[in-house]
């Protein structure tokens, strides 16, 4: 595991509950979450999202394991406890995933989602919130795999400045605290920047993103 990073807010000073891990995941656990992610996407398999009204789609795939999974369609974005096209249950969570958590989090409850966005030559995700969640106390930690993301985050206003910072395979990235609502996206994939192999993910596959999230209130 590396040392922690606190990367810096569009002001230049520290974010507070940002923190960034650069290659907490060396290449052999990396290839470990490879084989995790392809048995995932086997019974439960990528999707096309589309933006709510306007069914436009996302330049990414996706799917999800845990408890609940976050969806997009055109009645609007949600969280729900079956795939959207089988109709089946998400498959649980990995333990490498589980046991980042409770390495990262600081929060007492278990993570609920695991979103997996799968990217393309051409992918991106615009800026957004994860605001879809109840239990904004504990944080949204995502790790990457593959090629380097051109990341941004920004503050909680759409309007605020934001400030780059590259995502490497093997990186995790905790947003918790006054980071938690903050605007966050990915503008580009830099291409080969990463010789890991994907394609037991997806054909064309450039880099992954697995997001763990806590959606409901810990009672």
């Amino acid at each position: 595991m590396s040392q922690e990073r606190q990367p810096d807010a569009p002001t230049g000073k520290a974010l507070p509950g940002l923190a960034h891990h650069p290659s907490y995941f060396k290449p052999d656990a990396q290839n470990a979450l490879i084989r995790a992610v392809a048995a995932i996407v086997a019974h439960a398999p990528l999707f096309q999202p589309v933006m709510p009204k306007t069914g436009k789609p996302f330049s990414v795939r996706m799917t999800n394991c845990g408890r609940l999974g976050w969806v997009s369609d055109q009645q609007s974005y949600r969280y729900q406890a079956t795939h959207p096209a089988t109709g089946h249950p998400w498959p649980p969570i990995p333990d490498i995933l589980l046991a980042l958590w409770h390495d990262l989090s600081g929060f007492g409850g278990d993570p609920e989602a695991c979103l997996i966005n799968v990217y393309g030559a051409t992918g991106r995700l615009g800026s957004h919130q994860d605001r879809d969640e109840e239990e904004l106390a504990a944080p949204v930690i995502s790790v990457s795999l593959g090629d380097t993301a051109s990341f941004h985050i920004g503050g909680v206003a759409r309007t605020d400045p934001k400030a780059p910072l590259r995502l490497g395979s093997g990186d995790v990235l905790v947003m918790g605290g006054a980071s938690r609502l903050a605007h966050h996206g990915v503008d580009r994939i830099l291409p080969d920047t990463s010789s890991i192999d994907l394609s037991a993910i997806h054909v064309g596959c450039r880099r992954v993103s697995l997001t763990l999230r806590r959606v409901t209130r810990l009672r």
